[in-house]
């Protein structure tokens, strides 16, 4: 049983205005008369809340727990009935009193046996699900997909034209909210299309930023810039005509606000090193993105050009229907020792604990004020993990590896100050790496990365056998190490196969990825989606094992929320809390946060199974 503490005391700083959550109550039927539940504990929950159960009967619903269930938030009936429609409800009990009760969850009468939601698309010929995120859209509490929709694509070092993506937004229930076409002149790849779902302006519900250009088409159908242009050279690239930044409206993927994309192409030969440059674009379209509480209170929206050697990233707020530059960091040139330190992915945390978040941005750490903190000088790298992996020392920690470099090619270091804790494979060019707690015999989180001969432990010492992957991370089963997600599988390290999704595919070629992983709606272990090999729906697996322990919902710990926003960014990487999840683990802190939206939970809205 792992007990909340109720904060950390009294803070110096404001409190992040995060969206409002309902319970998440979900139903998974595993047999005839067998249905798992599991519902969310909120970060604002009292520490002594207990939980009731109910079951529709006759018109009438019946309590199915003879005690207050105070320890995980789940439960197994073992005595449902399909004969006919019936539904579930959880109410919260505070000092023996029931004060809220959840939205329904319904089953039909005929519900299949099956682990998973499922999301019927609107399919685009020749295009597939590609990369997804999570945001509240509407303000009811429940998260809606994004989904970007990729017909043909190129990488950055490829000539070619390709298809222009599509952004669509779906509920749980399987509704397609709107389609965003980004149009011609947007070119698409895992280097271009980087798109951020936050609530920026804190009015309870989430927009959704990305770049745009002359032919985009919003939700409701009108062009942004000139529709008449199309930019594309005979290569297929594109490096002319204005570039744009779009925030468009959540519930109905209106255009809100556009600028002009800062900083922009030109000069298109100063974003790569001398010996390594090129004029065709390869290294001035290569974008990052993410969502980060840089006042501590709203986040702001973080939009990135370049990591190979120039790097420029600008700080964005949205509030009042307009966007407004927050500031820009530039690396400049080569010369600079924070040029050349980007990787193909960037987090975000709060590394000095002064409750404005810092940008990760591979072997450096940009400071909430748009200033450099500090840089390795190890260079660029494709896999980046940050959290708190070593829980015998305070604060947070980074493990990343490196490209053709200089030195290590992978090292952890502290995400403050920059020290270097482990450095190994020197010179070696390394591909895939992970740092995360899968062993419970081994204190702290573990490392592995291709080559590196076994796991390791935090000073770089084998202390077992290479996992079976070497890609994404999920909390799965009822334990509080994390288990191995890749392809369309889930193993646990040393006891193998937990879950395979008979026909799913994973998305991203070689990287293996889901559209998302998230902790979307149920108690606080993770979701999975991925796309159905003949691309009509998604499919939403979540846990049916049960677990003696209890945590508020992972997407009110302001660290792993925002790595929900950066997931379909670049080369996606897992998602981290801000604290030591693990058996040795300390009491998890309550975050700072308001959530904000309608608080008014109402029993009519139901998500029908």
């Amino acid at each position: 049983m792992v007990f909340l503490i109720t904060g950390w005391g009294t803070f110096a700083f404001a409190q992040r205005r995060t969206e409002y959550l309902d319970r998440g109550l979900v139903g998974i039927r595993e047999d005839k008369n067998k249905v798992f539940l599991s519902w969310r504990l909120l970060a604002t929950d009292p520490d002594d809340i207990a939980f009731n159960v109910y079951r529709s009967e006759a018109g009438s619903f019946v309590k199915l727990n003879q005690e207050l269930i105070k320890e995980a938030t789940c439960f197994r009936d073992s005595l449902a009935r399909f004969s006919s429609e019936h539904s579930y409800v959880v109410k919260a009990v505070v000092k023996g009193k029931e004060t809220e009760v959840s939205k329904e969850f319904k089953f039909a009468g005929d519900s299949p046996v099956r682990p998973y939601l499922s999301i019927p698309l609107q399919k685009i010929p020749g295009y597939v699900p590609n990369d997804g995120s999570a945001a509240d859209l509407d303000g009811d509490g429940e998260y809606e997909i994004i989904l970007h929709m990729a017909g043909r694509g190129k990488d950055n070092s490829q000539d070619g034209p390709t298809d222009p993506p599509v952004l669509q937004a779906y509920k749980l229930d399987g509704r397609c909210l709107w389609s965003i076409r980004l149009g011609k002149n947007i070119r698409e790849g895992a280097h271009y299309t980087q798109f951020i779902a936050m609530d920026f302006d804190g009015d309870g519900k989430a927009e959704i930023a990305c770049k745009t250009a002359d032919g985009t088409i919003d939700g409701k159908g009108t062009v942004i810039g000139d529709s008449s242009k199309d930019w594309r050279n005979g290569a297929g690239r594109i490096l002319e005509g204005p570039e744009y930044l779009t925030v468009f409206k959540g519930e109905t993927g209106e255009a809100l606000a556009t600028v002009p994309y800062i900083p922009g192409r030109d000069p298109i030969e100063s974003w790569g090193k001398p010996g390594a440059n090129d004029t065709k674009g390869n290294r001035a379209d290569r974008f990052l993105a993410c969502a980060a509480y840089l006042d501590g209170r709203l986040p702001s929206l973080v939009m990135c050009r370049g990591y190979y050697a120039r790097t420029a990233i600008t700080a964005w707020d949205f509030r009042n229907g307009k966007l407004t530059l927050r500031w820009t960091f530039d690396s400049k040139d080569g010369s600079n020792p924070y040029s050349g330190m980007g990787y193909h992915n960037l987090s975000v945390a709060d590394v000095d604990s002064d409750g404005k978040d810092e940008i990760i941005y591979g072997s450096m750490v940009i400071d909430d004020n748009g200033t450099g903190l500090f840089t390795t000088g190890f260079g660029h790298g494709d896999a980046l993990h940050v959290g708190d992996l070593d829980s015998s020392r305070p604060g947070l920690e980074v493990f990343g590896i490196h490209e053709r470099p200089k030195g290590p090619g992978a090292a952890l270091f502290d995400a403050r100050t920059g020290e270097v804790l482990w450095q190994g494979a020197e010179g070696q060019d390394i591909g895939r790496g992970v740092a995360e707690n899968i062993d419970p015999d081994n204190p702290g989180a573990e490392l592995w990365y291709s080559g590196s001969g076994g796991l390791l432990n935090l000073k770089g010492e084998r202390i077992g056998d290479n996992p079976p992957s070497t890609n994404f991370l999920i909390w799965w089963d009822g334990d509080l190490t994390r288990e191995l997600l890749d392809g369309n599988h889930i193993d646990k390290y040393k006891k193998g196969r937990l879950l395979t999704a008979d026909g799913c595919v994973s998305n991203n070629g070689t990287k293996s990825n889901p559209v998302l992983s998230a902790d979307l709606f149920g108690d606080w272990r993770e979701e999975v989606i991925f796309r159905t090999a003949d691309n009509s729906e998604l499919r939403i697996y979540t846990t049916t094992i049960p677990t003696r322990h209890r945590f508020y919902t992972f997407m009110q710990d302001p660290q792993y929320r925002l790595s929900i926003a950066w997931q379909n960014v670049g080369y996606n990487q897992p998602p981290h809390t801000s604290f030591y999840v693990g058996e040795d683990m300390k009491r998890a802190p309550k975050p700072n946060i308001t959530p904000i939206g309608n608080h008014a939970l109402k029993s009519t809205h139901a998500h029908k199974e």
